[in-house]
């Protein structure tokens, strides 16, 4: 199935995203675009690690934390320290010193469960979700992490936590479900950071693949990663109308964000989960970070913003 999804692609002529970084990633995803750095963050799930990428050297720093890391980001008021959601919560890591400080752990009771994706609004609110890591039943939530360092469950009964964006007037917070294979859409008050008035924004199941991570553009229009599909698509929220599509190498692409001076650059992270040297077949790079320039700009990502000071 998967060599004739890659043929299907080849044979529409679709753009084509380019390998930039053959990371050799188990289960890359969680990316976020720091502009004053000018270098992308990622996680390597099932490796335990997150990375920044310099995509001027090319050179790729790795930080090993030894459990599933689920999406970083960084923190606003310290360059060198991020945020990141792991088996055990929302973490504080300072790279310099390599410390790792637990901030909350909302689902300590369910140990079969663990943070995935995650995403900071534009008022600093840390928000990400977590699944059952065997992906069997739905257990999983949608949490927000607030300035104060206290968080709050926003939605239950989640099958596999994943890709999260805003409207550009912030009036809604895009979110999918993978297990559900949904895109659902929220009324959000950013001034207080709340969801309302949840509803089916893109029914994904006729598609190929799973739903995945997402990010959206500067016209509206979200970009959501093809997990066994081969892609990243473009989708507008407003009709739920699929707009285009750019071929991925790589079976499992798991999500995507804008980065590069202009946030002109779409920045894809894939997995090669599952995948050994004997079955990689037309996917040699699988876990690499590929790129494209699809003619339109992104939206910046945002770093976690807190009082608090983490020693």
């Amino acid at each position: 199935m998967q060599q004739s999804n890659a043929q299907l692609r080849e044979q529409q002529h679709l753009r084509k995203a380019e390998l930039v970084l053959d990371a050799k990633a188990i289960l890359a995803e969680g990316p976020s675009w720091n502009a004053q750095q000018r270098k992308l963050y990622w996680v390597d799930i099932t490796g335990g690690s997150f990375s920044r990428f310099d995509p001027a050297t090319g050179h790729n720093e790795q930080f090993t934390i030894g459990k599933t890391v689920g999406a970083v980001v960084c923190d606003a008021s310290d360059g060198d320290a991020v945020i990141l959601t792991t088996r055990d919560g929302f973490e504080h890591y300072h790279c310099g010193t390599g410390k790792l400080t637990p901030i909350a752990d909302p689902e300590a009771h369910l140990p079969e469960n663990r943070f995935n994706d995650g995403k900071c609004d534009s008022a600093g609110r840390y928000w990400a979700g977590t699944m059952q890591d065997a992906e069997v039943d739905v257990k999983g939530s949608f949490y927000v992490l607030d300035h104060d360092l206290s968080w709050r469950k926003m939605v239950d009964d989640v099958g596999v936590s994943n890709g999260i964006a805003w409207s550009l007037d912030e009036t809604q917070l895009y979110y999918i479900d993978s297990m559900k294979q949904t895109v659902t859409g929220f009324d959000y008050d950013v001034s207080v950071g709340t969801i309302s008035n949840p509803r089916l924004v893109i029914d994904f199941r006729p598609e190929e693949g799973f739903p995945d991570g997402m990010t959206i553009d500067s016209e509206g229009m979200l970009w959501i990663a093809h997990w066994d599909g081969w892609q990243v698509s473009r989708w507008n929220p407003l009709t739920g109308q699929k707009l285009e599509s750019i071929y991925v190498p790589v079976a499992k692409a798991s999500s995507c964000i804008f980065g590069g001076d202009n946030l002109d650059t779409l920045y894809i992270t894939t997995a090669s989960i599952g995948l050994t040297e004997e079955t990689k077949g037309d996917q040699p790079h699988a876990g690499g970070i590929f790129t494209c320039k699809p003619g339109v700009v992104g939206t910046p990502s945002h770093a976690f913003r807190t009082d608090k000071r983490f020693t």
